[in-house]
């Protein structure tokens, strides 16, 4: 009778102790969803702070300021266009100058080959139609015969292919002399556009002068600031167009070895293993940014966020500092920023796998602390000082990838 009591009391303490703990999750799930709602809200209301912040900030700008900031992107582009026509007339420069050469070698050829044909023409005029009872009559037997007999027809197969060759090379001459012609008259069109975009650089530099004439000298601050990130980001633009063309080789390999990997959530580590999201899309006064900042002490530990070719380094004092350019498969960029002078390990052109070690974090550059600026771009990866929102450049969300 004992046993069964305790056996009884025994049940009882289990259910109490298990309604307990299913009160307990339920309070806990409870509160999880309560705490999420909280932070949704939280985020919605910072958004909405950063929006009002931004509204704010341009409603402060100066009309000056607005049209510098609107002729520094025009200045850039146009830049960028001159830059693209003087590489197109050099390139057919060098086109024309390279088939100017191979028509005339060619011709000299053709010219050889017309006088040998002209000779074996008049030999064969002087010496009269032979026939091959000619060549019977005049043999010494068959062998002596038979000898003549393959020799004549030989000479008969040379002089046709003498006579088409010469043609060839007279319709190959035609072609490339017209194609010659082609680029003669694009590269005037060229030099003629290269003029044009020339002189509307000088009118909007001009125009862009004068507005920041009136500029505040704080305003003249962010002209300068906005000035060399728009020449630094052009000029690592054309450092990976050329990357593109060098490593094409290490680029098709991580393609292949990607096994078509989709691009999205999941795709990037966290760059630092360390360290607090200091800036996100905007920074605190609402102006766009476009990336992700890292709070973390300078020589830490930058990794690559995945597989991919380095396609540019440097180390500059303007803009982003000591910088790391890694492209990955299905066309997505990532750039770190703002790193320890000197501290960068990897080349361009070689290939790095998720995790390894490209430099360390730094406050080079346009930096106001120490950092690590983390930006994804994607293809055509062109940047625009002008955007202020995500979709209005090549800049992703870096937070949708991770």
């Amino acid at each position: 009778m004992r046993k069964t009591l305790a056996k009884i009391i025994g049940v009882m303490i289990v259910l109490v102790l298990l309604m307990q703990n299913a009160n307990l999750y339920a309070t806990s799930a409870k509160e999880e969803l309560e705490n999420s709602q909280d932070e949704l809200e939280e985020n919605n209301s910072q958004q909405e702070e950063i929006k009002k912040k931004q509204e704010e900030i341009e409603a402060q700008k100066s009309k000056a300021m607005k049209a510098v900031e609107e002729l520094i992107q025009k200045v850039s582009s146009a830049e960028a266009e001159v830059e693209e026509l003087e590489a197109k007339v050099e390139d057919l420069q060098a086109q024309i100058k390279s088939k100017e050469k191979d028509i005339e070698q060619k011709e000299i050829e053709y010219t050889k080959q017309q006088e040998l044909l002209e000779q074996r023409m008049v030999a064969m005029y002087k010496k009269g139609e032979t026939t091959y009872l000619d060549v019977f009559l005049n043999s010494n037997g068959i062998i002596d015969f038979l000898d003549k007999y393959y020799m004549a027809k030989q000479l008969v197969e040379y002089d046709k292919e003498l006579i088409q060759t010469t043609k060839d090379q007279k319709t190959q001459i035609e072609a490339e002399k017209a194609e010659l012609e082609a680029n003669k008259q694009e590269l005037d069109t060229s030099l003629a556009q290269q003029q044009q975009k020339t002189m509307e650089l000088k009118t909007l530099k001009e125009e862009k002068e004068e507005y920041a004439s009136q500029l505040s000298e704080e305003e003249k601050e962010l002209q300068k600031e906005l000035e060399e990130l728009e020449e630094d980001n052009r000029r690592i633009a054309n450092e990976i167009k050329e990357a593109e063309i060098k490593y094409q080789k290490e680029l098709e390999e991580l393609e292949n070895s990607s096994s078509g990997e989709p691009a999205g959530e999941g795709y990037f580590i966290r760059p630092v293993t360390s360290g607090t999201i200091t800036a996100t899309a905007y920074y605190s006064s609402g102006k766009f940014h476009g990336a992700i900042d890292y709070g973390v002490p300078r020589g830490t530990v930058v990794m690559a966020a995945a597989d991919g070719v380095v396609m540019t380094t440097a180390n500059l004092t303007t803009s982003y500092g000591t910088y790391v350019v890694i492209r990955h498969a299905n066309g997505l960029q990532t750039i770190y920023g703002h790193g320890t002078y000197g501290s960068i390990v990897v080349k361009p052109g070689q290939t790095v796998k998720q995790g390894q070690k490209i430099m360390l974090s730094g406050n080079t550059g346009n930096s106001t602390g120490p950092h690590l600026h983390f930006e994804v771009r994607v293809a055509p990866y062109t940047y625009k000082s002008s955007a202020t929102a995500y979709g209005q450049d090549c800049r992703v969300n870096p937070l949708n990838y991770m």
